[in-house]
C-alpha cells in the first residue's frame, strides 16, 4: 500500500480538491479514497488537516429528489419550533439555548 502524500499549506498541485471545493464545482469524490493530506501548521496545537481528493476522479452531484428535498424541509422546520413555547421561532434555535430568544430571556418564578 502507497504511502499518501502530504503537502504543505496552499502547496498542493494541480488536480486535487478539497470537498468543499469539489462541491463549489458540482462534484463529489465518488466513492474514491483520499488521494492526499494538506496540512497547515499551526504554532501550539498540531497541523490543521485538510483531505485532497482527485478532481479527474470526482463525479458530479446527484440531483436531489422530491421525496429528499421534502425530508430536509421537513427536518429544518421542526429545528425552528420552540420546545418551550412550542412557536415558530422564524429561525434555527440555537442547541445551546435549547429554546428560542424570547423564552430563554424570560425570568422563571422561583417562588
Amino acid at each position: 500500500m502507497a504511502a499518501i502524500p502530504v503537502y504543505r499549506w496552499r502547496l498542493a498541485p494541480d488536480g486535487y480538491a478539497t470537498f468543499r471545493q469539489l462541491r463549489t464545482r458540482g462534484l463529489r469524490p465518488g466513492g474514491q479514497d483520499v488521494a492526499a493530506v494538506l496540512e497547515r501548521p499551526r504554532k501550539r496545537r498540531g497541523p490543521l488537516v485538510a483531505y485532497l481528493y482527485r478532481i479527474d476522479l470526482a463525479k458530479p452531484v446527484r440531483p436531489m429528489t422530491a421525496a429528499k428535498r421534502a425530508a430536509l424541509a421537513k427536518a429544518n422546520a421542526a429545528r425552528r419550533i420552540c420546545p418551550a413555547c412550542r412557536r415558530d421561532a422564524g429561525y434555527r434555535i440555537p442547541s445551546s439555548l435549547g429554546m428560542c430568544v424570547p423564552c430563554f430571556d424570560t425570568p422563571t418564578s422561583s417562588t
